[in-house]
């Protein structure tokens, strides 16, 4: 880890002037809850850095700038021997976000990021935990609405299952019931990425059907995973489901979290994603709609004729929701765990901004703000996930700053 004496910044925010990375910086300088704050921005233009500066008014007169590009090994080495911790929000990951990572891992120097891409995760922790491990290093991705809500909702359930049952759920499962918000190019364009890499190499496809794809090699259950591929009938909500587009990447994350915590919701656990579209006829044809516009989607992005022009009709990276549909943005998902004795716990989770983008730059910011203040030193250099490293300060956080609940909703 950077050394605190030496550094000069508690965290610095690295792309701010990306769609998130402007929102995530308003965040901090309005909130009353970081005053005295030592932090910086970072990107490669320094006319777009003073702009935002500007944009965000007199309490950032004095905010420091530095200019790096997400190339320049060098620049980013120098960046990060300034501060303790990085937020990242340069994306798609996959494309600029390796050097960075690197950098950090070898500096010694905390780092989070929002990134949904599973691909590059493993390739990240395959070739720089063993340098993170050495330097101290905490990486943590993922701490935006993929997947925060989900990985710490795991792990709230299970501490009150813990509490309520004596004993963790064995098999869990998320429905998203709600969710309002509009997405931003930078997602659409990961997405189109993993499409695209998904295109030049079949092998691909099979890594990311692998729901222990970021987990340590030893960690498998024998158990077969359940996953959301069609529209289908839940019978505990009744409502049609259709699969969640970021499943893929949480459940991913919760069961690396689950092996990093020594396989506390048990060796067999269980966990799948899906999206309620509602009841009824109404409700089966949504499902069935979502269904095939996924496929469409992805099949479009996967083949070169085909992409430009779906490159040509979707948000280009840099815009996305106006600040009004962040501010009218909402989410509401509903966790179900049962023990193997048959025991049963709800519990939900809410954010009150879209969650892309309003409530992800207040989730990452929180992130990087435990990583900066309350983790501590026992917390070993290494790729981590938002609940084996931040678990209850985060979930502090993000009750207290964030705009998160938590709550349980039912036990039988």
């Amino acid at each position: 880890m950077t050394d605190s004496n030496a550094a000069n910044y508690d965290l610095v925010v690295f792309g701010a002037t990306s769609f998130v990375g402007q929102i995530l910086a308003r965040y901090l300088v309005d909130n009353e809850a970081v005053q005295g704050l030592k932090w910086a921005i970072a990107g490669r233009s320094e006319v777009k850095l003073n702009q935002l500066k500007s944009d965000l008014g007199s309490a950032a007169a004095e905010l420091p700038v530095i200019l790096a590009d997400a190339s320049d090994e060098a620049a980013l080495t120098d960046l990060c021997n300034q501060t303790r911790v990085v937020i990242s929000t340069v994306g798609p990951y996959a494309l600029f976000g390796e050097t960075l990572v690197k950098v950090c891992a070898e500096t010694g120097t905390d780092y989070c990021d929002l990134t949904g891409e599973v691909q590059w995760i493993r390739r990240m922790i395959e070739r720089y935990e063993e340098s993170a491990r050495k330097s101290g290093a905490r990486i943590v991705h993922c701490c935006g609405f993929d997947s925060i809500p989900s990985d710490m909702g795991v792990w709230f359930l299970q501490q009150q299952a813990e509490a309520t049952f004596g004993k963790p759920c064995q098999d869990v499962r998320m429905r998203v019931k709600v969710a309002k918000g509009g997405l931003s190019g930078g997602t659409v364009a990961s997405m189109i990425n993993i499409a695209k890499e998904v295109g030049a190499n079949p092998k691909l496809r099979k890594e990311l059907a692998n729901p222990f794809s970021i987990c340590p090699p030893e960690h498998r259950s024998a158990k077969r995973q359940p996953s959301i591929k069609s529209a289908e009938f839940d019978k505990y909500f009744n409502a049609w489901l259709a699969p969640f587009v970021m499943g893929a990447i949480n459940t991913r994350v919760v069961h690396r979290s689950n092996a990093l915590q020594g396989a506390r919701y048990g060796k067999e656990f269980t966990y799948d994603e899906a999206i309620m579209t509602g009841k009824g006829a109404k409700g089966r044809l949504s499902a069935y709609g979502m269904v095939a516009a996924l496929g469409a989607f992805f099949t479009a992005s996967a083949i070169k004729p085909t992409r430009w022009v779906v490159e040509k009709l979707v948000p280009q990276p840099g815009e996305g929701p106006s600040p009004e549909d962040q501010q009218n943005g909402f989410y509401d998902i509903r966790f179900v765990g049962r023990t193997d004795d048959g025991k049963t716990m709800i519990t939900k989770v809410t954010g009150d901004r879209d969650p892309g983008y309003g409530s992800t730059a207040k989730m990452l910011g929180e992130a990087g703000l435990c990583l900066a203040f309350d983790l501590k030193d026992d917390v070993a250099g290494g790729f981590w996930t938002p609940a084996s490293a931040l678990n209850g300060k985060l979930l502090e956080r993000l009750q207290a700053n964030a705009g998160l609940t938590f709550e349980v909703v039912e036990t039988r």
